[in-house]
């Protein structure tokens, strides 16, 4: 498949939103761009809208056209646009919003829901399709893909649930991501690729009123993050829908989250995936259990998994190719594997992921993982989250401190977080143990669906 545009599944599949549906079978013989497709032959494209839906459209129209698109996802600026852009080397960017003054003179395309008819152009390119990455800290890079490396892990490694849905009519997918992040990208793909509609949350909707339109659609298959997923979990809400397949990606998933989903969809799949905007989708697990058996180092189709240093290192047809950014290091290494940063250790036959290697706190020189010791905080009886961060000591350097939000009618107090530290000293080494508990009603994720760990 040479672009989006030649997949007959794609016109079948119908996006819906807060409002209204976008049928992308319309865009067969009309166009949402209020110039000709065919006049950006070549061109290296940003798109950058308000809305998700008609990002879609965009992608839909421009794919095999363009010779470079860069998603840009919520929350990139007109500053932080005019960066992309001068990075990409834009000609042009197509939006639903005002132009601004920082686009300088690149070409500015409107792109609405009001269709026009418009022959279909031809399609001959393999356009570079790039993602911004969601760092915490600093500018981000430009990463750049290609409609292949994005659809593999679709078409080699659907699940048993995703191969027996392909031609299934009841099928219903949705994501509480963003289309414009790899995360949410790789739902709308699937949804595109099997003709199924998509549900989309548009932006700043409220979780509540996400999930009443979900079930109202009658969502079959829903994906976020794990902080997305405790979030919904904590809404009334949640009770109306009810899912086959829960998918969750861009966190560690610990024990008390899976564990969670089960109880509240018994009916459904759990299942949690490895994936990131440089390495792609690695691998998905379907028994339940963190992390993954160690047999996927060997076992894995179409994708080679090594470790060095604790570090998980990829290397498949599923990766990025490179960088945009000038100042960034290779994406690859000379072997051809990426490096996640991502650090796991063995224990009786599995792997666990521990943290990013970038998030390690040191104190007094022992190295504490954030999302270690909110595993087993949140497992404690009455805990729903928990966010482990670092505060300055002037002995040790530094200490541990934790956030934690309690279920529904859980009250915390001095006793409570005795109990709680407690528990954590029966499975932490004492240097990892919570210096200070601190109980929040409710604790912030990004717009990437992640909990904020800076600032």
């Amino acid at each position: 498949m040479l672009s989006l545009g030649e997949s007959q599944n794609l016109f079948r599949c119908t996006i819906r939103t807060a409002t209204g549906d976008v049928l992308l079978g319309l865009l067969r013989n009309h166009s949402c761009l209020d110039t000709a497709a065919s006049s950006l032959d070549g061109a290296s494209v940003v798109v950058w809208t308000k809305n998700p839906a008609e990002a879609a459209m965009a992608l839909v129209e421009l794919d095999g056209i363009v010779g470079r698109l860069v998603l840009c996802p919520p929350g990139i600026g007109p500053d932080l646009l005019a960066h992309v852009m001068e990075i990409a080397e834009a000609n042009a960017v197509v939006s639903d919003q005002p132009r601004p003054d920082e686009a300088g003179a690149a070409t500015w395309i409107r792109c609405q829901r009001d269709l026009q008819p418009a022959a279909r152009p031809a399609r001959t390119r393999e356009t570079e399709w790039v993602l911004l990455t969601s760092g915490t800290t600093g500018l981000p890079k430009l990463v750049a893909h290609t409609l292949a490396s994005l659809t593999d892990a679709i078409r080699v490694e659907a699940s048993p649930c995703m191969r027996c849905s392909m031609g299934c009519s009841s099928l219903v997918w949705s994501t509480f991501y963003d289309i414009r992040r790899y995360g949410g990208l790789q739902i709308f793909l699937r949804a595109a690729l099997t003709g199924a509609p998509l549900v989309l949350p548009d932006s700043q909707e409220p979780v509540g009123d996400f999930l009443a339109r979900a079930a109202a659609c009658g969502i079959t298959h829903l994906s976020g993050t794990p902080s997305h997923w405790r979030a919904a979990l904590m809404h009334p809400g949640a009770k109306s829908i009810s899912p086959r397949y829960v998918r969750l990606s861009g966190e560690i998933a610990d024990q008390a989250i899976l564990n969670n989903l089960s109880a509240a969809y018994p009916k459904a799949q759990v299942i949690h995936a490895f994936a990131s905007t440089e390495a792609g989708v690695a691998f998905e697990v379907t028994d339940g259990l963190a992390g993954f058996p160690d047999h996927y180092i060997e076992s894995l189709k179409g994708v080679e998994m090594k470790m060095e240093d604790g570090s998980m290192r990829l290397r498949s047809n599923r990766l990025a190719t490179r960088y945009l950014n000038h100042d960034a290091p290779p994406l690859r290494s000379a072997d051809g594997f990426v490096d996640t940063g991502d650090l796991v250790e063995r224990r009786d036959g599995r792997y666990f992921f521990m943290g990013r290697r970038d998030g390690v706190i040191n104190i007094g020189g022992f190295k504490v993982h954030p999302e270690e010791v909110e595993a087993v905080i949140n497992r404690y009886p009455g805990v729903f989250v928990s966010l482990v961060r670092t505060r300055r000591s002037p002995i040790t350097g530094a200490v541990v401190t934790a956030d934690v939000a309690l279920r529904s009618g859980e009250k915390g107090g001095p006793e409570l977080a005795r109990e709680l530290l407690g528990f954590c000293r029966s499975s932490l080494a004492g240097h990892k143990v919570p210096a200070v508990v601190k109980f929040v009603p409710q604790i912030a994720i990004s717009e990437t669906g992640k909990l904020i760990r800076n600032g």
